[in-house]
């Protein structure tokens, strides 16, 4: 009888070590299986599909709300991507900075890049062209102050490109491109605008029908004429979006892209010349 219970107890002991054990081994496999994945980072290049057409949506001068939220609100709720080119000028009370920093935080979906601080000393393009120093610090100031992820920047009143050693613009703007170039930013411009004009007690309103835009789109695919083969930059302002109606064109420009199966939306970090080509 003592042989026996001793034997019972050794075996009792055995299987709770085996069971541990396994345990053991299964909480390894779940720490595994439950590993975070990293967060990406701006800037990483992309494979590109040559059949896929690939639409790179630029928003300008933000924050501006209610246009900046209500843009958000829209991709967010498409699923798309698109790339705010923010001004410091326009950002200074603590609501528009978080505005600003819930885009920030929001990549891949969303990516904030340098417009410059005083969107080109208040619009007086000339002045800010003719002095280099002064507009680069306006740039590293507003890169700075918004944390602008990138060396990407968009610059105003004027489409420029500078990547990849190249240089493309107006003339008047070259002396502040090569600083730009020198100290490894890109520069990007636009291959279409979504333009505005100002209505009186309205404020700045779409000029093209989201149907003409759409064409505007299709038909510089089908031309081939754009900065980069197979891709379009649009160039609109957050400011144009304000009141509702225009929100749901928005809506419906989104949506009525999305039904193309080419059509692919990226952040302005994955162009091809920022990338330096198309990998």
């Amino acid at each position: 009888m003592k042989t026996l219970t001793f034997t019972s107890f050794a075996l009792l002991i055995a299987f709770v070590l085996f069971i541990g054990c396994k345990g053991s081994g299964d909480k390894t496999a779940n720490k595994d299986s439950t590993a975070v994945v990293a967060k990406p980072v701006p800037g990483t290049p992309i494979k590109y599909d040559s059949t896929k057409h690939y639409i790179f949506l630029t928003w300008d001068d933000g924050p501006q709300p209610p246009g900046t939220t209500n843009c958000k609100r829209v991709f967010t709720e498409q699923g798309i991507k698109a790339t705010f080119f923010v001004v410091g000028f326009n950002a200074p009370s603590p609501s528009k900075l978080r505005i600003v920093e819930g885009l920030r935080n929001s990549y891949p979906e969303f990516l904030i890049a340098n417009h410059s601080y005083s969107h080109g000393f208040n619009n007086k393009y000339k002045s800010f062209y003719e002095h280099p120093d002064s507009a680069i610090q306006d740039f590293m100031r507003n890169e700075k102050m918004l944390n602008v992820p990138v060396k990407i920047i968009r610059l105003p009143g004027n489409t420029a490109w500078v990547g990849k050693g190249e240089m493309k613009g107006p003339k008047s703007t070259m002396p502040v491109c090569q600083r730009l170039q020198d100290l490894g930013y890109n520069v990007i411009g636009w291959d279409i605008e979504w333009q505005f004009y100002n209505k009186p007690h309205f404020g700045s309103v779409p000029k093209q029908s989201v149907d003409q835009i759409i064409k505007e789109i299709n038909d510089s695919f089908d031309s081939d004429l754009n900065n980069e083969p197979n891709t379009v930059v649009l160039l609109a302002h957050d400011r144009m979006f304000e009141k509702q109606q225009y929100v749901d064109s928005l809506t419906k420009f989104v949506a009525t892209l999305k039904k193309d199966p080419r059509n692919v939306f990226e952040t302005i970090d994955h162009y091809p010349l920022v990338q330096g080509g198309v990998k």
